[in-house]
């Protein structure tokens, strides 16, 4: 008898212990997602870009003008995830810039990939005290550079050479311009990166048609020439724009070389999520109130 009960005993036990078992692995296989996520923040008048990979690996473009990147950050990221796989400042402008600065003080980053251009200002002497003190392998920005992720590849277009060192008073035209690659979709984008720096990469041949395009500098006319919107050939157009902003972005001129296209624009619509399977498109509107 006793015999017996220890049997079902071990038995009811290694039962429960392979349920546990399938439990777990079907947990796992439910967090290995299939798609990729872009999401273009609303983050007012700036840029930020958040990637996750259906590994789940994690890609932060800029950080928009101020600490607005945390709250979006926490409706996208798990409470218990405070690491970040790569940060990429595009160039460092304040509307670029310092919510990165914010970013790094809160999470742990591994990689950080920016030009290495100089500023004389207070926030750029911030952002090289934090990501000294972050402990973040660094590497600067050329072109040539592959990102190998799992199933995915962010290949480096500009600048053509090393700018680590040079001085610029305005940055905007040694902004990162970047392609991802997930399947048979493309993402290109461009910071703030203006229309002689478009030109060039049409001169060297390189290869920027892609699905979608981040145009550049807000819609701003010194941006989106109409010949580079033509090489691009882009499905569709997200322009990151605050609301009622003082420079009037986005200008006529840009939304008219994109005439045709679909434009999605964070100052209409919010945050902007787009969601690929690597052959298929789709975007969410994240609706809420743009103030």
């Amino acid at each position: 008898m006793r015999k017996n009960i220890k049997n079902f005993i071990l038995g009811a036990l290694t039962f429960l212990f392979f349920l546990n078992i399938l439990a777990w692995s079907a947990v796992f296989n439910l967090s290995q997602s299939k798609f990729l996520e872009v999401n273009f923040f609303y983050i007012g008048q700036g840029d930020s870009i958040f990637i996750e990979t259906p590994n789940k690996e994690q890609i932060l473009i800029d950080g928009g003008p101020d600490s607005t990147i945390l709250e979006k950050l926490g409706k996208e990221m798990p409470f218990w995830d405070r690491s970040i796989d790569l940060v990429i400042l595009t160039h460092p402008e304040h509307d670029h810039m310092a919510g990165l600065i914010e970013v790094l003080k809160r999470y742990k980053v591994d990689n950080i990939l920016w030009t290495g251009v100089v500023r004389d200002t207070a926030e750029y002497r911030e952002w090289l005290e934090v990501i000294e003190n972050e402990g973040a392998e660094i590497k600067i920005a050329r072109a040539g550079q592959r990102i190998t992720l799992l199933n995915s590849n962010i290949d480096i277009f500009y600048p053509f050479e090393s700018l680590e060192g040079q001085e610029s008073k305005n940055s905007n035209n040694t902004s990162i311009v970047a392609r991802l690659v997930f399947g048979e979709n493309s993402f290109l984008f461009t910071g703030d990166a203006i229309k002689s720096v478009e030109r060039k990469l049409i001169k060297a041949e390189i290869n920027i048609d892609s699905d979608i395009l981040k145009a550049g500098h807000h819609g701003s006319k010194t941006s989106s020439a109409k010949e580079f919107i033509e090489a691009v050939s882009p499905e569709i157009v997200v322009i990151s724009v605050g609301k009622d902003n003082k420079f009037d972005h986005p200008h006529q001129e840009t939304l008219d070389n994109v005439s045709g296209i679909k434009v999605l624009r964070t100052d209409l619509m919010g945050d902007i999520k787009i969601i690929s399977d690597g052959i298929q498109l789709n975007y969410l509107q994240i609706f809420r109130q743009v103030l």
